[in-house]
């Protein structure tokens, strides 16, 4: 069985960050959260949860950590992503979830079940997709767009030279918030 889900970042828009997959039902969270990683291009530095919802959730699934001093949700037991797979959650339970990568800048995904099918496939596969994953590190939402101004309205200044550096890139490169290469996203998923 695939599970067909939309995944996008939640507060960016124009454009707007987002993936479409395909997943085998048998993934687990812990590989679906490789997946996700893989797929947007973030460089996996960092916690992270998948919930019911964004705030005071009733299902938490993630590395458990005992006493983790910043476990602040008390009434909720931690799923084990390592054990949990997708398809004991979706299908007729759930349609919508939250992935929270990064609790210091907080990146939100909200997760859609667009689709389910009855065909058969060993790796995550992406379908579509639109915008660049914000770099690691940038300062949530509101750092990212601060970039994507800087880059757009002032592409020759310092500050986009200091982006460009930090970045990695080269002095004359150009970043674009629109770029996306599925057929890279792809050769990557299949190792995964």
């Amino acid at each position: 069985m695939i599970f067909q889900f939309k995944i996008q970042i939640k507060g960016i828009a124009k454009p707007p960050v987002w993936r479409r997959i395909a997943v085998p039902a048998d993934f687990t969270f812990l590989r679906f959260h490789d997946v996700i990683q893989t797929a947007f291009g973030w460089d996996n530095y960092h916690l992270f949860e998948f919930g019911d919802k964004e705030h005071n959730r009733n299902i938490r699934i993630s590395v458990p950590v005992e006493d983790d001093p910043f476990d602040f949700d008390f009434f909720s037991e931690v799923l084990d992503a390592s054990k949990t797979k997708l398809s004991t959650i979706f299908k007729d339970k759930f349609r919508k979830f939250i992935y929270i990568y990064d609790f210091g800048d907080n990146w939100v995904h909200a997760i859609t079940l667009e689709s389910i099918s009855k065909d058969k496939q060993k790796t995550a596969v992406c379908l579509s997709g639109k915008g660049a994953c914000p770099p690691e590190d940038c300062g949530s939402i509101y750092g990212y767009e601060e970039m994507k101004e800087v880059f757009e309205t002032m592409p020759e200044s310092e500050e986009a030279d200091g982006y460009r550096e930090w970045l990695g890139m080269d002095k004359e490169e150009v970043w674009d918030p629109k770029y996306f290469d599925m057929e890279q996203i792809n050769m990557y998923l299949k190792q995964i």
